[in-house]
């Protein structure tokens, strides 16, 4: 069968009846709720179960996996335009937050790929860079793995991308099922306030804002409508910026056929480009970036959809046994930070920021927050102010490394950029503790909860 334009609107709309079916799963089946799985899992799976690689009764495309991509760069481009990149704060109040972030992400990518090529490497044959399948598809999150499975498939390896959403999918199972576990174990041993998610509002479980209140708008209007759809004009910027990203790979491999340069990259560099020159001229002030944040936040949900019901079984099989063990490794890696290295930074409320990092490193920054609302309803712990600093040092080393990590794989730097993660973190570790930095946010936790 030939693809056309309405083959895309056939795998579009599909996606978007599955995600509709996804949300109304969530709202309505309690087991789902209690797992806090999001829409755009659901619509996954049920596109996997139901697709060409499974029992066929949805025609998708045979360029439903190119979406990812495609997906990726718009989400990757969007970044530098959005509001959260140009926060300012003063990271010094957030050290700990910060030093904690970077090293267990930056050690997440150095040890998955140190344990696939020193332990797996000697019991199976695999790619160089199978160990960054961890790190991609767990603090990564479904975006990152994309991006990565993308260019190790650009380089020949291409059932990357199937596994790197597989990752992705376990990822999440890790991070729900895992931190409900967490939680129960808190409240059996006093940590925190933990109760359940039957104690989470409403809107959490079930992903409903009820409440008129409780409804936000997703941006503002920059401009008439009598001249250009307010939605319209932040979408071209965000098109515009992942086309010009695209074309940017395609006169750089003109210029260098031996180098592939990630479109998502690109698309990147693209947007932070756009965004200088924005903010030196007027329009600045037509910019609104709660509108491309909430177009990015879309994107998304498309990606994590069309990822999910593009991988290839057949693909996963071949893999299953290391695939297994290297997400074992993760679970045993994320465990350990959680229980030993978490307290000794944090102190008495180290089980909230523990939980918010258990869920950001192994899927997301939103289901760390849910999470986090098991323990800390009321958000009185400070760890989201503290991460909201944080990340303004730890964004762009998130960035960097999902754009380096697997150029430098394929460029044969798999020993160096091994090296070289594990030195950082581990000198960062040794850094925090010489600096007495945790010793100082616990005396400035407990002074706010005195004055409370």
């Amino acid at each position: 069968m030939s693809f056309t334009a309405w083959s895309v609107l056939i795998d579009i709309g599909s996606i978007c009846g599955l995600l509709l079916i996804g949300k109304l799963v969530r709202a309505k089946v309690r087991w789902v709720q209690r797992l806090l799985l999001p829409a755009s899992i659901i619509a996954g799976v049920l596109g996997l179960a139901l697709g060409p690689n499974g029992a066929g009764l949805i025609p998708f495309s045979s360029q439903l996996g190119t979406y990812a991509t495609i997906l990726t760069a718009v989400v990757f481009g969007a970044l530098p335009l959005t509001d959260s990149f140009a926060v300012r704060g003063k990271i010094r109040s957030a050290r700990v937050m910060w030093s904690y972030s970077v090293l267990s992400y930056v050690l997440q990518w150095g040890l998955g790929l140190l344990f696939a090529i020193a332990v797996l490497g000697w019991f199976f044959d695999l790619p160089d860079g199978f160990g960054l399948l961890l790190a991609a598809g767990w603090a990564g999150g479904f975006g990152t793995a994309s991006a990565v499975g993308g260019t190790l498939s650009d380089a020949g390896w291409q059932e990357a991308t199937s596994l790197g959403f597989t990752s992705a999918t376990v990822g999440v199972v890790v991070c729900i099922v895992g931190g409900l576990v967490l939680v129960k174990w808190g409240a059996k041993y006093s940590l925190g306030s933990a109760a359940g998610v039957a104690d989470l509002p409403e809107s959490m479980r079930t992903g409903l804002l009820a409440a008129p209140e409780e409804r936000e708008p997703i941006g503002r209007a920059t401009v008439s409508p009598s001249s250009l759809e307010p939605l319209a004009m932040q979408l071209s910027l965000v098109v515009i910026v992942t086309l010009a990203g695209y074309l940017a790979t395609k006169g750089f491999a003109l210029l260098f056929p031996d180098v592939s340069v990630p479109v998502f990259a690109a698309a990147f560099l693209c947007g932070l480009l756009l965004r200088t020159v924005i903010d030196r001229t007027p329009a600045r002030e037509y910019l609104d970036g709660a509108t491309i944040k909430s177009i990015s936040g879309s994107a998304t949900d498309f990606l994590v959809a069309t990822g999910i019901a593009s991988i290839v079984p057949s693909v996963v099989a071949g893999y299953a046994v290391p695939l297994a063990l290297l997400m074992v490794f993760g679970l045993v890696y994320c465990l350990l930070i959680f229980r030993y290295l978490t307290p000794r930074m944090f102190g008495e409320q180290w089980l909230e920021r523990g939980l918010f990092t258990w869920g950001w490193s192994t899927a997301s920054i939103a289901t760390g927050l849910a999470l986090l609302r098991i323990v800390d309803p009321r958000l009185k712990s400070g760890t989201v102010e503290e991460f909201g600093l944080a990340y303004v040092g730890f964004g762009p080393v998130e960035i960097l490394l999902a754009i380096v990590a697997p150029i430098a794989v394929v460029a044969g730097f798999t020993g160096s950029f091994i090296t070289a993660t594990i030195v950082f973190g581990v000198a960062l570790l040794v850094l925090t503790f010489v600096r007495r930095w945790p010793a100082a946010h616990q005396r400035a936790g407990t002074a706010a909860a005195e004055q409370q």
